[in-house]
Order: C-alpha cells, then structure tokens, then sequence
C-alpha cells in the first residue's frame, strides 16, 4: 500500500510517497511525470519516514542540510536504477552533464536515455538530478521546472561550470 504526506516547500507544494519503510517519490506537485495522488494511496503524515522525510527537505532548503539519511526504495528498470545511483553520487554543490552522466555509469554512448531517466527519478531533490546539467553547463531540463532547478543550484551555490 502506497502512504503519502503532502507539505508546503518554499518550492512549491510537495508529496512524499512510501511503500512499506522506503520512500518511492518526491515529487513537486505538478510536476513532469508526477504521479497523480490516487484515492487508493493512505495519507499518513504521522510515518515515521514521511517525517523525517519533510523535517530533512525543511533542513536542506533552509541551508542546514548538505545530505539526506533516508530510507530510499524507488521503483524503475534495472537502468533507471543505475542512473539514480550514480546522480546519488553527485556532491552537494556540483554538477555533472549528462555525457559524463552516461560515461560514469559505462554507458557513454547512453547520453539520451542517461538524460530520460535522470527525468524520470521519482525521488526529486533527494536524489540531486537538479545537478545534472547540459554540456557547458546550461540548464537543460527538470521534471519541477527550471525555476526550481536554478533554484536548488543555486542554494547549493553550483551555478559554475559543469565538472568535465
């Protein structure tokens, strides 16, 4: 049974998603390839990683969170999977472009499905896909708008050129 909360971001309206003790989403309301709430799903602000979920997202984008300790289970194919692991791996504060996404995960000629599921991660913000970023650097792409991309690097004070 899927348990959601709902909270307000500075952002934007946000939901968390959780099956079972992991979080399967993160998703600006709205946004691009956000899941519609279902009346199947149980609200359930009180569950225990739902609020510490909400109480870790207040903390990053209030600038005292660099990391997030999180019980994660998103659900996509195996290289969707792959691909979220790796922008996992992105520093706080860092980019990366999508060609060196593709490269790291040893899939160099993937560029655009490294892209495609980057804009499919079901965990925004906590699995940092606002900091995979275009060749040179240019905001390309964000399933929470770009707004919110630019946004988040520059919280992060990331807005220099891309790491090669």
């Amino acid at each position: 049974m899927i348990r959601y909360a709902t909270f307000t971001t500075r952002l934007g309206a946000v939901y968390a998603t959780l099956e079972g003790d992991g979080l399967t989403g993160i998703h600006f309301e709205g946004g691009r390839h956000a899941p519609q709430i279902s009346p199947a799903w149980k609200l359930d602000a009180d569950a225990a990683p739902l609020v510490a979920c909400r109480r870790q997202l207040d903390e990053y984008l209030a600038g005292s969170r660099r990391a997030f300790e999180l019980p994660l289970a998103p659900r996509g194919t195996p290289f969707q999977v792959r691909v979220w692991d790796e922008i996992a791996r992105i520093p706080f504060g860092a980019t990366l472009t999508y060609s060196r996404l593709a490269e790291r995960i040893a899939a160099p000629h993937a560029v655009r499905a490294a892209g495609a599921a980057t804009g499919r991660n079901p965990l925004s913000i906590i699995v940092p896909c606002h900091r995979v970023v275009g060749s040179g650097g240019s905001l390309t792409g964000y399933a929470g708008g770009l707004e919110r991309k630019l946004a988040l690097l520059e919280l992060e004070g990331a807005l220099q050129p891309a790491l090669a």
